[in-house]
């Protein structure tokens, strides 16, 4: 029986806070046994395969033991942390108590208590299965309370002679009918089910005939056991791969071998860019913003789409599908002590030069703070991943999964380029473009990478083809 202290303790549960999570590390926890806690307090911050998030409890109470230390990854939908919460009267018990009554009385129909859960992992709520009265006479309280024993009738063969008593074996009916149809005795089957039920199984097992002994097979040469590996831990450093950087690992393994990439470049003179980002600079309307090359590249980005909408689109596998979108979630990927994530901005096609200069700023931020949400890094459709701010020229972008295209934006220099006839020294970096090739085909790609090319050399194409 479940005693009134054990009911009232409630387990909080890891939960699901992404989408198909299956665990995430513990990394600091904000109460210790003995405090008092609320419904909707942060109770610890757990990291995701995608990011940091802290964890509300969903009830009130005292915590009465934090089951894993910081640092422990734990699966989904595991308890992390046990709270007595007999303090609510309408929380305390899983099951809720009966009070005394005649045994003639009918049960009354139990309702289901404690608070919904909020979050996938909370587990479920106390339970509401009503279950049916059995009809029958009236059964005085005293006699209820007796060991129920069975009168077993006369059993051809076995012994039992009429008003003999003895334990009757348990079985459902079709059971029992089944073992009468094979003529099977269920007092000789050994039950396999709980509370000494005998199964359907149990009762074929009896009925099969037994079986020949197998012939003893010569036993095979014992393999010595492999050495274990041995590692010089004063040249060496071993790093577990969790959190972040685990999947990071799976995404790109299955980015890579199942879409096929095919990555374009184009060289491009970027000089009047970098001189409209130091007008942009000075301008009124872009004052306390983020304005740098990031944000006209993204923004030429987004041009090219609109001009080229059929490279903005997924592959559906299941159903063997194009799915294009008619909205662009343009991901930035971002370098953070815990690996690479790569959130992105909403709708950033419907958003104007100095909105998109804010919501880059705010996604950088929150990145470097280690606060970006799993709802950001969900529903990306298109890249852009800045490699030229570590001094690289270009590279070949793995896709995020899902998605169709990435562009790689190299280091911008002075770089000796003939322009207008003469060689001159110009800002010139190199893009990157990869693309599933399922999705876009050769020229619809070059469409793409020509497009943003053109916008970097003239910005005023911003205004143009915008």
């Amino acid at each position: 029986m479940t005693t009134m202290t054990e009911a009232s303790v409630r387990e909080f549960k890891m939960p699901d806070v992404g989408e198909g999570l299956t665990e995430a590390e513990i990394l600091k926890w904000y109460v210790q046994p003995g405090d008092t806690v609320t419904d909707g307090q942060v109770v610890c911050e757990v990291e995701t395969a995608k990011a940091a998030v802290e964890l509300p409890i969903p009830y009130d109470g005292v915590v009465r033991d934090v089951h894993f230390p910081e640092g422990t990854t734990v699966d989904v939908g595991t308890p992390i942390i046990a709270v007595d919460v007999s303090g609510r009267a309408a929380e305390v018990a899983e099951t809720p108590a009966v009070a005394e009554t005649p045994a003639a009385a009918e049960p009354e129909e139990q309702k289901p208590q404690g608070r919904q859960p909020v979050l996938v992992g909370y587990g479920v709520a106390a339970s509401s299965t009503k279950r049916r009265p059995r009809k029958g006479p009236e059964v005085p309280a005293q006699v209820a309370s007796a060991p129920i024993q069975t009168v077993q009738p006369e059993l051809n063969g076995h012994g039992h002679g009429p008003g003999q008593v003895q334990d009757r074996p348990l079985a459902k009916p079709p059971v029992r009918k089944l073992a009468k149809d094979l003529g099977v005795d269920l007092a000789t089957v050994t039950p396999s089910g709980p509370d000494g039920i005998i199964t359907r199984e149990d009762v074929h097992a009896a009925a099969a005939p037994p079986m020949a002994a197998p012939e003893p097979v010569p036993a095979a040469p014992v393999a010595a056991p492999a050495p274990v590996p041995t590692y010089d831990t004063a040249r060496e450093t071993r790093i577990p791969v969790k959190g972040v950087r685990k999947a990071t690992a799976a995404a790109m393994v299955g980015s890579a071998f199942t879409a096929p990439h095919v990555t374009e470049f184009v060289t491009v003179d970027v000089t009047r860019t970098m001189k409209l980002v130091e007008e942009l600079k000075q301008d009124q309307e872009m004052q306390g913003l983020r304005v740098n090359p990031l944000l006209l590249i993204a923004k030429a980005l987004l041009v090219a789409i609109k001009r080229n909408p059929d490279v903005n689109a997924s592959w559906d596998e299941a159903n063997q599908e194009i799915v294009r979108k008619h909205y662009v979630n343009l991901g930035i990927a971002a370098a953070t002590p815990r690996g690479l994530i790569v959130p992105n901005i909403k709708d950033a096609h419907e958003k104007t030069l100095p909105q998109l200069a804010s919501a880059l700023g705010e996604l950088v931020s929150t990145a470097r703070e280690g606060k970006t949400s799993p709802a950001a890094m969900q529903g990306g459709t298109v890249t852009i991943t800045n490699v030229g701010v570590f001094g690289i020229d270009t590279g070949t972008p793995i896709l995020n999964p899902g998605e169709s295209a990435i562009l790689a934006v190299g280091a911008i220099k002075l770089q000796p380029w003939v322009h207008k006839g003469k060689v001159k020294p110009r800002q010139v970096t190199t893009l990157a473009l990869s693309f599933d090739h399922r999705l876009v085909d050769g020229e619809l790609g070059s469409k793409v990478l020509a497009d943003v090319a053109a916008i970097l050399e003239q910005p005023k194409r911003l205004i143009t083809w915008s």
